[in-house]
């Protein structure tokens, strides 16, 4: 039955005309796009348990070869989503260099506009990407932009477009808004029909500020404005009215605004905590309240979040820390009764790794959560005889996928068994 009454018709009338449309939660979808029921994800009216993988550089290879090998190896070690960036800019100044390296770019930017590349260094090897992971029944969370200078985000349309100082004029100003929407309706557009897609993640890493420009006094929820949740409102309700079949998520961090935030001392000194007083922008409770925002991500990096207490002889511990941002997280998506993904999370060392995952991925499992490590290494690539410079210093080096310090591979067997016997575990949920 579709509708129970013709009141319940007219309510999903009014909220289309408001431009809020009922998520694949609350509708029929196409067969093998998944849904949510609750705090859980399901596929074809089944539950969906997984462990994914993140691999932003799987779309930048330049050989079928190395990315059927790459899939392979994800399918094998039993991934089930895959998230990679559906982005990649860059100036009009770098473009003879990237048609020498055979970089992959999707945008050009040299005016207040930016210049499609829809051919075979563009758009196509997504199109592979994505189409390559259907043969592998690996399913793609796609990323529209990035808070980061990394491979083109957010700042090239303030650069290129306001002139702006601050970075939160991304989530406020009309030109902006109007070329990053211009850019997600072509990616949804091109997509939209395929199950392959997991969901869209409209930014990754939304903050206030950026690694070139600094916040404005208005982006924190404390301000009252709430730039970056009206941001997260306005373009998910932009992203269903193009695709109401497909699952829609931020992509952020997973900060919190509390109005007593958590506190810990530094240098006599007690601080305010930044993952939980809302001066990065986000607010995850509020997020997960809005309507067309299917589930919401958190991603965890303690060591690098805090340099001042990781040190020999501390009574502070990454692997105790991450618990609790856990915890957190599932308390709240429980309170909201929607999914949460840890999307993204990482620690150096591969003893630390072999210590610290164990704990935070059977946390994890036992609250029947959805896990993406930071990042998924692949072994034995091919192209350029296995070294080529990528951009910035991410390189494939002796057959190996760019390393940032936070990558598994599978010849790290302790770290690798981690996440194979948990995916065991997630895919023995959803039988």
């Amino acid at each position: 039955m579709l509708f129970s009454s013709s009141l319940t018709k007219l309510a999903l009338l009014a909220a289309a005309a408001a431009g809020v449309i009922a998520g694949p939660t609350a509708r029929g979808v196409p067969a093998g796009f998944v849904t949510t029921k609750g705090t859980q994800f399901e596929l074809d009216g089944k539950p969906f348990a997984f462990v994914g993988a993140n691999s932003y550089w799987l779309p930048l290879l330049l050989t079928q070869t190395d990315v059927e090998k790459t899939f392979s190896t994800m399918a094998k070690a039993g991934v089930k989503v895959l998230r990679t960036w559906g982005f990649n800019a860059i100036n009009d100044t770098e473009l003879a260099g990237a048609k020498e390296s055979g970089l992959t770019y999707y945008q050009v930017w040299n005016s207040s506009t930016y210049a499609l590349n829809t051919g075979s260094q563009g758009l196509e090897r997504l199109d592979n990407v994505i189409e390559t992971a259907g043969k592998y029944g690996i399913k793609i969370i796609l990323a529209f932009t990035n808070n980061w200078v990394g491979y083109g985000g957010s700042d090239l349309y303030i650069d290129w477009i306001s002139g702006a100082t601050t970075h939160d004029v991304f989530f406020t100003d009309s030109r902006i808004v109007s070329a990053y929407q211009s850019y997600v309706r072509t990616i949804v557009e091109r997509y939209k029909s395929s199950p392959n897609i997991f969901a869209w993640e409209l930014m990754n890493e939304a903050r206030c500020s950026s690694d070139s420009f600094p916040s404005g006094p208005l982006c924190t929820p404390a301000s009252g404005a709430q730039s970056l949740t009206k941001w997260y409102k306005q373009q998910s309700d932009f992203v269903k009215n193009l695709d109401p079949n497909h699952l829609v998520t931020t992509g952020g961090e997973g900060h919190f605004f509390w109005t007593h935030p958590r506190t810990y001392w530094s240098n006599g000194q007690l601080i305010s905590d930044y993952n939980w007083n809302g001066q990065a922008g986000e607010d995850f409770d509020r997020n997960l309240q809005i309507p067309n925002i299917d589930f919401v991500t958190y991603h965890l990096y303690p060591q690098s979040w805090y340099p001042e207490l990781d040190f020999p002889g501390s009574n502070w511990t990454a692997a105790s820390w991450g618990l609790e941002w856990i915890s957190d997280h599932i308390n709240a998506g429980n309170k909201a009764n929607k999914p949460v993904i840890l999307e993204e999370f990482g620690v150096g060392g591969l003893e630390n790794k072999t210590e610290i995952y164990p704990t935070w991925v059977q946390h994890a499992l036992d609250t029947k959560h959805a896990i993406m490590p930071w990042q998924f290494g692949e072994l034995g690539l091919t192209e350029d005889g296995g070294n080529r410079i990528i951009k910035y210093a991410d390189a494939i080096l002796n057959g190996a996928s760019p390393n940032d310090g936070n990558t598994f591979y599978s010849n790290q067997t302790a770290v690798w068994n981690i996440f194979t016997r948990a995916a065991k575990i997630q895919a023995s949920r959803s039988l």
